[in-house]
């Protein structure tokens, strides 16, 4: 199923569309970038980031959107009802940006169920698109903030994995405290795992790199799977931005722990 990626005049800009994981590369050297991080007032998982959403991304939301998007309610949700039946590890994303990754992963992993959320609107359309012309059926997508997800609609103990790939570094020393991964969201995480089950996170961002690697060190339900930083599992595609870093000599950064099993 192919969607044309042409814009019509008549389609509404989602200029006021926010994006999930805190911004994913998003322009933070604004004055506005310097108010409290959403963890001092109230956990989440994005910030605002503009975008536009193509003719393509509109009719993958209109023909797809019914059978792919799981709509957010404050309850418990039912897994395998929610991948239509198929009983398996259930993999959270948060930010998965324009789905690249995402779709690769699912495509490799196919025994394995990805609940993505992402509040991106063209993200989110982007990823629908793939869904349709990739034939997946192990993607679902919650187009709400993960912190909610997390808090009403997933049970502890029910992830096998969760993936976070480049969140926005918030590269300034006074925004770092805007960063996603921070002690109390990454406690939230690790008691939605099972045991056994996983956090992978990825960067480009050496400085981010070390927070994350210390952060998650210090929560006693993760244990780390490399002495540092992990070698680049399998699954993880390498994306054409990331292609572009590597050829200009940036470094990525993987890490993986995993939940051991302290309650």
């Amino acid at each position: 199923m192919n969607f044309p990626d042409t814009v019509p005049n008549d389609l509404p800009r989602s200029d006021d569309a926010p994006a999930s994981a805190d911004g994913n590369n998003g322009d933070n050297s604004g004055d506005d970038a310097a108010k409290p991080h959403p963890l001092h007032r109230r956990l989440k998982s994005f910030v605002k980031r503009a975008g536009r959403t193509t003719e393509g991304q509109a009719r993958a939301f209109a023909e797809l959107g019914p059978l792919f998007l799981v709509p957010y309610k404050p309850e418990p949700l039912d897994l395998t009802e929610a991948f239509g039946g198929r009983a398996g590890p259930t993999v959270l994303e948060i930010g998965f940006g324009m789905g690249e990754a995402t779709a690769h992963i699912a495509t490799v992993l196919p025994d394995t169920n990805f609940l993505c959320c992402e509040v991106h609107e063209p993200g989110v359309g982007a990823l629908l698109k793939r869904i349709g012309e990739q034939s997946l059926s192990n993607i679902r997508i919650c187009a709400h903030d993960a912190v909610d997800v997390l808090d009403h609609m997933l049970q502890p103990g029910t992830l096998a994995g969760v993936h976070v790939f480049f969140p926005d570094p918030w590269h300034k020393k006074r925004h770092n405290k805007r960063r996603l991964i921070q002690p109390e969201f990454v406690t939230k995480l690790a008691q939605h795992l099972r045991t056994g089950g996983y956090i992978h996170c990825a960067t480009d961002w050496q400085p981010y790199a070390e927070q994350m690697l210390e952060v998650l060190a210090a929560e006693p339900l993760l244990r780390n799977t490399a002495e540092a930083y992990a070698p680049k599992p399998e699954y993880r595609p390498l994306t054409k931005f990331e292609n572009r870093g590597i050829k200009l000599g940036h470094g990525v950064w993987d890490l993986v722990f995993e939940r051991t099993s302290a309650a």
